[in-house]
């Protein structure tokens, strides 16, 4: 329990962890630019108005990505669902009939539901997982005298399911929420920023305690947008903050594992009877 407890801690200020140093280096910069003297600029009436400026914008991005977020977050436990729908069908063919090809397919669920984490770390392609979901045809058509036409036709939604879903995540993985909204809101809190540090804050002090939390405002958002506009984005040390939970997938894996070996024992028990 405390380790979970310390990855969740660690997951939910990840991505404060990776900016604190640039909030830190910007406010450095601007202690430095303070002692110099460099601070030439005035203080300016316009300078609230920029400050709201990149605050809508930044808002209405957020609001953009956060709707393809949220229909993110549903679509590893769709496809986990489909998963498990397809084997709980193989499983009850192979119950029925004892058909040796209904294990094999539950061992391929299980290679594939392998193949699709690796492909969501973009370890494999997109082809190799729709021709690994292409293969389940084979195991169909070996299934027609085994089983009722509707179990049948019930695997093929779920297989119809899996693609549209590898579909949908793709083209969330492969295209960007409004690219020059990105472009404005970043040129926008870059020159922001430089007029910060440029300008002569008095009392120094006490401007430099507001400075700290509107400068890592900025930073962070522009930082969340980045991440949420990519809930996919996954790297060898798992999910972050940013990014959907693949739990149910890897559950899913887990009870893929448990149902073959299971059929395995079941096979073994019957051989050591008839012996």
């Amino acid at each position: 329990m405390p380790n979970v407890s310390k990855f969740a801690f660690f997951k939910k200020w990840s991505l404060t962890i990776r900016i604190m140093p640039l909030v830190a280096s910007i406010i450095l910069l601007k202690f430095i630019i303070y002692r110099l003297g460099f601070d030439f600029l005035a203080t300016n009436p316009l300078l609230p108005s920029l400050v709201a400026a990149a605050v809508f914008l930044m808002g209405f991005l957020i609001s953009g990505v956060l709707s393809d977020y949220k229909e993110s977050e549903k679509l590893p436990g769709e496809l986990s669902a489909s998963l498990e729908t397809i084997a709980d069908e193989a499983e009850i063919i192979y119950n029925n009939k004892k058909a040796a090809v209904a294990k094999d397919f539950l061992a391929h669920l299980h290679e594939f539901s392998d193949l699709l984490v690796k492909w969501l770390y973009r370890e494999e392609h997109t082809a190799t997982v729709l021709s690994k979901i292409r293969e389940f045809n084979n195991y169909y058509l070996k299934f027609e005298p085994l089983t009722q036409a509707n179990f049948i036709v019930r695997m093929k939604q779920e297989q119809h399911n899996l693609r549209k879903l590898i579909f949908r995540i793709q083209t969330i993985r492969e295209t960007s929420f409004i690219p020059t909204g990105y472009a404005i809101a970043e040129g926008i809190a870059f020159l922001l920023l430089i007029a910060l540090l440029f300008t002569k804050l008095e009392p120094f002090y006490e401007s430099m305690f507001f400075l700290i939390p509107i400068t890592y405002l900025f930073i962070y958002m522009l930082a969340l947008i980045g991440d949420l506009d990519n809930p996919f984005e996954y790297s060898t040390k798992g999910e972050t903050s940013g990014e959907v939970s693949l739990k149910e997938l890897r559950d899913v894996q887990q009870r893929l594992q448990e149902r073959v070996l299971a059929l395995g024992d079941v096979k073994q028990k019957r051989h050591s009877k008839t012996a």
